[in-house]
């Protein structure tokens, strides 16, 4: 990771994958969906703390060492002549030992109204009407009642990455993080990646907007959700109604608390459609 690394986080369903797959464009760039660095970092977080009763013979110099050889290792052939770029919603919770390990980091942070989040997972839901999905267990007899308290709930799919960003936007990292809103990614994509590639302090790069293409389909068919991760050839926003019963969307409209500039105590950069 000779040209640095920089990392991709926030909400489910609000551009992450999209994000990840613009910047692929740039040759000088890897980036794509979750990888599996955050779980094996994760895992390495564990096996050096003394919830292993051997890890007293590991110094703090060695830690460091262990937990960032996690990206290096991983990186040391994918990444190798890149700017590497990782995505998962678990950073947000993790930059105190993210700005250690990699004090020229950034955080991108993509985040949707949660309604929409919620709407969204529903469609695909209902999209695939003969799969049983892993994100709701493979229940069969759930309904959206289910399916959305599960996710709003603080271990569920939407809620826990919620608690994350929550924690990292109130953290004190302004300069190490930026959110950018879905209405501004799918707008604005142009005006959108100019903001964000001032922020890293790369040089500008003519994105093709209207040939954006990723999909995981292994993945995705692996997790009973296939087009969880599939991105259309154009960016553009779709304007359409919700899914979802009116009280149930009704709900969680109030979420989006990085809309209110008094709640931004910090001052974190918030890219979002019309300024």
């Amino acid at each position: 990771m000779r040209h640095g690394i920089h990392f991709i986080s926030g909400l489910p369903r609000s551009g992450s994958t999209l994000f990840s797959a613009i910047l692929r464009q740039n040759p000088r760039f890897h980036a794509m969906m979750t990888s599996p660095v955050g779980g094996i970092y994760m895992a390495m977080l564990g096996a050096v703390s003394r919830k292993n009763e051997a890890a007293v013979f590991i110094d703090p110099d060695q830690k460091r060492e262990l937990l960032s050889g996690v990206f290096r290792n991983y990186y040391h052939a994918i990444g190798a002549e890149k700017v590497v770029f990782d995505t998962n919603r678990v950073w947000c919770s993790k930059m105190p030992a993210l700005t250690r390990l990699f004090p020229k980091a950034k955080v991108i942070c993509c985040v949707r109204h949660i309604p929409w989040i919620m709407d969204s997972i529903e469609r695909l839901e209902r999209r695939n009407a003969f799969d049983l999905s892993g994100i709701f267990g493979f229940d069969a007899g759930s309904t959206v009642y289910t399916r959305i308290g599960r996710l709003a709930g603080s271990d569920g799919m939407v809620g826990h990455a919620l608690d994350c960003l929550r924690e990292a936007f109130y953290g004190g990292y302004a300069d190490q993080m930026i959110v950018v809103t879905y209405e501004a990614l799918t707008r604005d994509p142009a005006g959108t990646m100019k903001i964000v590639y001032d922020f890293l302090g790369e040089a500008p790069f003519a994105h093709d907007f209207d040939n954006v293409e990723y999909s995981a389909d292994e993945f995705d068919e692996g997790l009973g959700s296939p087009g969880l991760h599939t991105v259309r050839k154009k960016v553009e926003f779709l304007e359409r109604p919700s899914v979802l019963p009116p009280e149930l969307f009704a709900r969680y409209e109030n979420d989006a608390f990085w809309m209110n500039p008094e709640l931004n105590v910090h001052g974190v950069p918030i890219v979002r459609y019309g300024g």
